[in-house]
């Protein structure tokens, strides 16, 4: 195959879009230091900063969703959708590309549809159970499709479907040698067990309520909390932060030390947040966000409660959690068989075997 290949990667509008992205490109360059690879993204999203941030162009689409209630943007949409389509084709004219990649998002739309009618092949990585409705769409003139769960042939051709896992950061493949290291880094206290709290890269209220609510029972537990409040909120819940085996972290730099470092997780569903959880391998209870599209987080964290891998709680529900928690926090055997049974589930080659599916549809 030629060493100068050009790549068109295109996803993005949250972290779980990008980080993908990010990992598939690294790992084309290390096979082709040659290689040309351009990202395609949405105006205004944060991938408009994380991809430059790993060295990587960017191009921006004028794109968003449809909202679910009529308003001013969704009056506007169609206009916003002939806009991307003209750019995209524009950019796609202009670069060339032997293949062109989606991993979800708004700009992978009219990115990956320009790219099918100029006769470019298309690989879509799909990360969660459910996909949403641009990807179903994509699907029908993709020629692959790389996806992370079982039984989605109800969405797309069974043909095309190859089950690889998603991307997941490679430093998260060796965390069970850093425990001590982790520690060492948030400064904990050995002889206590850490909970390990994640809302995602902008936080989540309902997470931040509920352990804002419960400090005196963490306290009672004799616990000590990293709590990655995100973006949206630190300004809020900063103040926690001087309380004695609590930490709050607006973000996490160093994801796999505080995995490393935590003796049991609470976590949102979103599907990199799931696939790295299979590999970290520690108990684990999910709180599904149900603000997503399709409800596709909910979906995710069935798909391991349903192997006996994790503990869903409902967001409806969270007046339980104490007692999810505390029975968890006190039965040795049923941490033993839930960090089994996820870590069962993990899926590490991810990476590498997506870039093998780009690299047979470029020769």
């Amino acid at each position: 195959m030629k060493q100068s290949i050009n790549v068109i990667i295109s996803g993005g509008g949250t972290g779980g879009h990008i980080y993908p992205a990010i990992a598939i490109a690294n790992e084309i360059k290390v096979r082709y230091p040659e290689a040309n690879i351009l990202f395609v993204g949405a105006k205004d999203k944060m991938e408009m900063e994380k991809v430059p941030q790993a060295g990587y162009e960017i191009k921006g689409l004028w794109i968003s969703g449809i909202q679910r209630k009529l308003t001013l943007k969704n009056l506007i949409f169609p206009f916003k959708l002939v806009s991307s389509l003209w750019k995209a084709y524009r950019i796609i004219r202009k670069f060339k590309p032997d293949v062109a990649v989606g991993t979800g998002g708004f700009a992978s739309g009219p990115t990956l549809m320009v790219a099918n009618r100029k006769g470019i092949p298309t690989l879509i990585q799909e990360q969660n159970s459910y996909p949403g409705i641009t990807n179903r769409l994509l699907g029908k003139k993709a020629q692959k499709i790389c996806v992370a769960y079982d039984n989605l042939e109800r969405f797309f051709s069974e043909d095309k479907i190859i089950k690889t896992g998603n991307p997941v950061r490679q430093d998260l493949l060796f965390i069970h040698t850093k425990i001590e290291e982790g520690k060492e880094f948030f400064e904990l206290d050995t002889s206590k067990k850490t909970i390990l709290i994640l809302g995602g890269s902008l936080g989540a209220r309902k997470i931040n309520q509920l352990v804002e609510s419960n400090l005196d029972f963490f306290k009672k537990q004799g616990v000590q909390l990293i709590w990655q409040c995100g973006k949206l909120y630190y300004e809020e819940y900063k103040k926690y932060d001087e309380l004695e085996n609590v930490q709050v972290h607006q973000f996490l730099n160093r994801m796999d030390l505080a995995y490393a470092a935590a003796d049991f997780i609470v976590s949102r569903a979103g599907a990199s947040s799931v696939s790295e959880l299979c590999i970290v391998g520690k108990p684990t209870i999910f709180i599904p966000s149900p603000n997503v599209a399709e409800d596709h987080q909910t979906k995710n964290a069935k798909s391991i409660a349903d192997k006996h891998g994790a503990l869903v709680v409902k967001e409806s529900e969270l007046d339980t959690f104490p007692v999810v928690l505390e029975t968890l926090l006190k039965d040795k055997g049923k941490q033993e068989s839930l960090s089994e049974n996820i870590n069962e589930l993990a899926l590490p080659n991810a990476t590498s075997n997506i870039v093998n599916e780009i690299e047979k549809l470029i020769s």
